[in-house]
């Protein structure tokens, strides 16, 4: 992680769980990381917190709404006034609701399609374009994806947020080729975690917390540090090893 050292990532959804694990991590090797939500007092209390521990890098908090084109597009704007630009886009924004395909609400697909896949390539896009500009040739861009990215779950209310993972499988093996014919040496990963203890599904089911808990306590889960963890490897790769896909779950989840 040396290489990394003093330049700029980006990681989207840092106010809590994997992205704020993520940007904990790299804070801690030395990176500026400027880190995205809708309410950033929680990512404020975290820069604070890498501050005290005596991190050698930085934690940025910028306010942006990702299901926004504007304010993703202003916030690429702000970092590129104040620090140049981004060297490493995470896109680890995500969100699911329980929204059958027989029966859910539009309006919850449209939120999910907005930001699952639309506000993650409106940054993977503009991550591209700030490293081209500057003519930065080793930058990284890394997509949390997910398990159920990869395999249809009889999990009806999951549906329509599987598809959304799905999505997020094709675009990134798009963006690898895209970036192959473009003769670039910047890197795209998709990374596919199984069930990880965040406040994820409390929020899927912020009306029915006791299937949050239930979700949680079949087995061992993943952390977020786990993910940060295998974040860090992923950057971690000498710049010729391209890591198109990894998967990590719990030893004991059905969920592979």
């Amino acid at each position: 992680m040396d290489r990394w050292r003093g330049r700029v990532a980006l990681v989207t959804g840092a106010s809590v769980g994997i992205g704020a694990a993520v940007a904990k991590e790299l804070v801690r090797c030395g990176m500026k990381v400027v880190g995205c939500a809708r309410n950033v007092d929680k990512i404020q209390e975290l820069a604070e917190e890498c501050k005290k521990a005596g991190y050698s890098g930085v934690l940025v908090p910028i306010k942006c709404d990702l299901t926004k084109e504007e304010e993703i597009l202003s916030m690429f704007a702000t970092i590129k006034e104040q620090h140049k630009g981004v060297d490493v886009c995470i896109n680890n924004a995500g969100l699911m609701l329980p929204e059958p395909l027989l029966s859910g609400k539009t309006s919850n697909w449209r939120n999910m399609l907005d930001l699952n896949v639309i506000g993650l390539s409106i940054c993977a896009r503009e991550a591209y374009q700030s490293m081209k500009k500057r003519n930065v040739d080793d930058g990284h861009i890394i997509n949390l994806n997910s398990v159920v990215g990869h395999s249809v779950y009889p999990f009806s209310e999951g549906h329509f947020y599987t598809g959304t993972k799905f999505a997020v499988t094709a675009l990134t093996e798009g963006l690898r080729q895209e970036l192959r014919e473009a003769k670039s040496h910047i890197r795209a990963t998709s990374i596919s975690p199984g069930v990880v203890e965040t406040e994820f599904a409390y929020r899927a089911y912020s009306q029915e917390p006791e299937k949050a808990k239930m979700l949680y306590s079949q087995h061992k889960n993943l952390s977020g540090r786990d993910i940060a963890e295998t974040v860090l490897y992923v950057l971690g790769a000498p710049p010729h090893v391209q890591i198109g896909e990894l998967t990590v779950a719990p030893v004991e989840s059905a969920f592979q």
